[in-house]
């Protein structure tokens, strides 16, 4: 007895921690109210690396390059690719003015590293502005980049953006990415909000070549082989320099994962990063991670148990209510309100293939980026 005492004990403190992050920390983003920037129109660099990519860019390139934005260039780095991906950039290069083409050859020192082709990139670039996005990607909109770009000021040189997935019908795995996808932004959108930024994705991400160059790129973790957005900006971000930019124009849009083999590969490498992070985001995701196991570990030990299980029940359908009131208002504003209605669902499942995925990085490396 004295050990579902524990459990018991364990499961109460679990529940307040979740209701502190969900209510003081994401609820930061989950209510607050869009503000329209005025459009800036500075000179903006759209820096795209592609490896292998010759099909997507030919889906995906034209939705950039269409922009309604009266000042940008795009660079189009070509990542030593293996199929024709050089010959398809060069078609587009010869049908717009405003593309500058970079074509990294492979070195075996930075084999299979993205941060060396997109520094090649980067350097390249003749504005200060810079705006990213991946190959397999699409704006949302022709305004893109003028949303995106409205948030620079002089003193935030940093913008985080949304990049979706999009919707596959009677798919799970695809609901399950895409919430994947949107506990992520909600997470790096409220801590960015209370002054802890601590990650972008390059899907949709912009900062300025002088923060770039400031941090001596990405020099100190160059031998790691996937970060170039979220180590980065954990680099670089800060109370003072980090806006978030969430309107729909903003978003961009790519394709997911179709099995759950890619999938884990992915996330595999994605993951792999979180450990060189800076130890007070380390602190605070680990502590995240580990109550939202431990909600549905002790949860349904007690249920099982039928200790107390009146009071268990009530304190699990509080939890899930406060999440729900804070996951609903950034469903609609990320555009992803038709994953509300699984939610308890998604989550269970997310957590075990966090799991399973953080176990199988302990046993061995994931691989480079592509």
């Amino acid at each position: 007895m004295a050990f579902l005492d524990f459990i018991y004990c364990s499961f109460i403190a679990v529940v307040i921690t979740q209701a502190i992050f969900y209510i003081f920390i994401f609820g930061k983003f989950a209510f607050l109210k869009p503000t329209k920037k005025a459009s800036k129109n500075i000179a903006i660099s759209v820096i795209i690396c592609a490896k292998n990519e010759a099909e997507n860019l030919k889906t995906f390139l034209p939705s950039v390059l269409e922009q309604d934005y009266p000042n940008f260039e795009v660079v189009l780095i070509n990542d030593a690719s293996k199929d024709n991906t050089l010959e398809v950039i060069e078609e587009f290069e010869t049908l717009h003015n405003h593309i500058k083409v970079v074509n990294v050859k492979s070195v075996e020192a930075f084999w299979g590293n993205k941060k060396y082709a997109l520094t090649l990139g980067i350097k390249a670039a003749k504005n200060d502005y810079l705006l990213f996005t991946d190959a397999d990607c699409k704006p949302l909109s022709k305004h893109w980049i003028t949303e995106m770009s409205s948030h620079f000021t002089p003193l935030q040189t940093i913008v985080l953006g949304y990049g979706g997935y999009s919707k596959i019908k009677k798919s799970f795995l695809n609901k399950l990415i895409r919430f994947e996808t949107l506990l992520t932004a909600i997470h790096y959108f409220s801590f960015a909000k209370i002054g802890l930024p601590y990650m972008g994705v390059g899907r949709n991400l912009a900062y300025t070549k002088k923060e770039f160059f400031n941090a001596n790129g990405f020099i100190n973790h160059i031998k790691v082989r996937s970060g170039d957005d979220d180590l980065f900006i954990n680099q670089i971000a800060n109370t003072k320099n980090t806006a978030i930019c969430y309107t729909k124009n903003s978003f961009t849009e790519s394709t997911p994962k179709t099995t759950f083999k890619s999938w884990f590969k992915q996330k595999r490498r994605h993951i792999s990063t979180a450990k060189y992070y800076k130890t007070k985001h380390k602190v605070l995701l680990t502590l995240l991670y580990t109550t939202n196991l431990l909600f549905w570990v002790l949860g349904i030990t007690l249920f099982f148990t039928l200790y107390l299980w009146k009071i268990t029940l009530c304190l699990f359908l509080l939890r899930l209510a406060i999440q729900y009131i804070i996951i609903g208002p950034a469903t609609k504003k990320l555009n992803e309100t038709d994953l509300l209605v699984l939610l308890p669902f998604l989550e269970f499942f997310l957590i075990v293939a966090q799991l399973t995925i953080f176990i199988n990085n302990l046993i061995s490396k994931p691989n480079h980026w592509k």
